[in-house]
């Protein structure tokens, strides 16, 4: 049933773009508005499912990894790992960006009539301008019900650190919450297998409102800029598997691949990350990461580890100067690339925030933000690619911090999604 699950999530996909399609050249104007509408609430269901168990699996996955973790100074040697590959792994993955689109010039390629001014209203109302005060009330919550509420994954994972070093140094006194919570990630998980039963709707109303709203001879305008994309995209997943075989070694790098193929196609179709969190927790488990380290490296890895959309926001924020011709100096690109580095930290993982993260930062170097309604037409495949990346960066990163920590074992039962 699990392979049937990828079978069915592949098929929707086929569907939904031939059923958009057919929308797209038949109906009139108003019928395809009225039609993607309502069949984007296939999708819509699907992540507001999904969203409603990502907050109370962080804590309690979260919170117990920690307790197993034993002390203050293991937490402490596990985070610094993890911290250490997610700092370089972004690093890469903005100057990749950077990089490519100095050499390629995809900006000088766009077509400026083709701007979707409409949705770049829905966004300007989403965004700040970054100063270090939002940037701290961004981390640190004012109410851990409030961060709970909001999905805000940066906010649960710090209060959740705070709760599990405390549970652990309480040690037997705290071992009944422990275990409380141990039995209600296990039901959450539970939960997760139901909730995956709906994905190949989710993915047939998501990739059917796109296509039936913009159609396939999108690609026509956008063909050169999203191809030097993609080509960034593949340059990063080298340069991702390459470490990956280094470090756990051939054998063990195809299997990660294997077990992860059934996120990935999920993450890719919907392009949510926060949709297969639940569903990657449990893969790399099965690969023989220990829950301790899964739990723990996890959600910090969806906090400061999305190397696909770090990627993204350099070449996008840069792509969308080249088309005003504005002339950056590689000293203020430098600049732009850790201001990314900093204003990225604890993006959600759902569909478009990272193009919030490119507003903001277009507005500070004097980028005319207007121009992210440039890229938005082509946005919803180039997120796809940059969601299944996330998904990658964050599988390895677990399974690498699981190595380095002698905690990786053989893998438990056969994956649970091939291609």
């Amino acid at each position: 049933m699990k392979n049937k699950l990828t079978i069915y999530i592949l098929i929707a996909m086929v569907l939904g773009i031939v059923a958009g399609y057919i929308v797209h050249e038949t109906a009139a104007p108003e019928t395809i508005s009225s039609f993607a509408k309502n069949i984007k609430l296939l999708g819509t269901i699907f992540i507001r499912l999904v969203k409603t168990i990502i907050a109370p699996l962080v804590f309690t996955t979260l919170v117990v990894g920690i307790a197993k973790l034993g002390d203050l100074k293991t937490v402490g040697r596990v985070g610094g790992k993890a911290m250490l590959w997610f700092v370089t792994a972004s690093l890469v993955s903005l100057l990749v960006g950077m990089v490519l689109v100095n050499f390629f010039k995809p900006g000088s390629y766009i077509d400026l009539s083709q701007a979707d001014n409409s949705g770049l209203k829905d966004l300007m109302g989403k965004t700040t301008e970054f100063s270090l005060q939002k940037f701290i009330e961004h981390i640190v919550p004012s109410s851990i019900f409030e961060a709970l509420a909001t999905n805000e994954i940066l906010q649960i994972v710090l209060f959740s650190i705070l709760f599990g070093v405390a549970a652990a140094n309480l040690g037997d006194y705290s071992k009944p919450v422990i275990k409380a919570l141990d039995v209600c990630a296990h039901i959450i998980l539970k939960i997760v297998g139901y909730v995956m039963n709906f994905a190949p709707f989710g993915v047939f109303g998501t990739l059917a409102a796109v296509v039936a709203e913009k159609g396939l001879s999108i690609f026509s305008f956008y063909l050169i800029y999203f191809s030097y994309f993609v080509l960034g995209i593949a340059t990063l997943w080298v340069i991702l598997c390459s470490v990956g075989f280094f470090i756990l070694g051939g054998r063990r790098m195809k299997s990660l691949l294997r077990h992860i193929a059934g996120p990935l196609l999920v993450a890719f179709s919907t392009t949510s990350s926060e949709a297969v969190f639940p569903k990657l927790t449990e893969e790399l488990e099965r690969f023989g990461c220990k829950n301790k380290i899964v739990s723990f490296i996890l959600p910090l890895g969806y906090s400061f580890n999305l190397d696909g959309s770090m990627m993204y926001m350099t070449f996008a924020s840069l792509a969308i100067a080249q088309a005003y011709g504005i002339d950056m100096p590689i000293g203020q690109q430098l600049t732009m690339l850790l201001v990314l580095m900093l204003t990225s930290k604890g993006i959600a993982g759902v569909p478009r925030a990272s193009l919030i993260i490119v507003l903001a930062t277009c507005a500070m170097f004097k980028i005319p933000p207007e121009g992210v309604a440039l890229i938005l037409p082509i946005d919803h495949f180039c997120d796809m690619f940059r969601t299944g990346t996330n998904v990658l960066g964050n599988a390895l990163a677990t399974s690498v911090v699981s190595k380095w920590e002698g905690e990786l074992g053989e893998e438990a039962v056969t994956p649970a999604a091939t291609f």
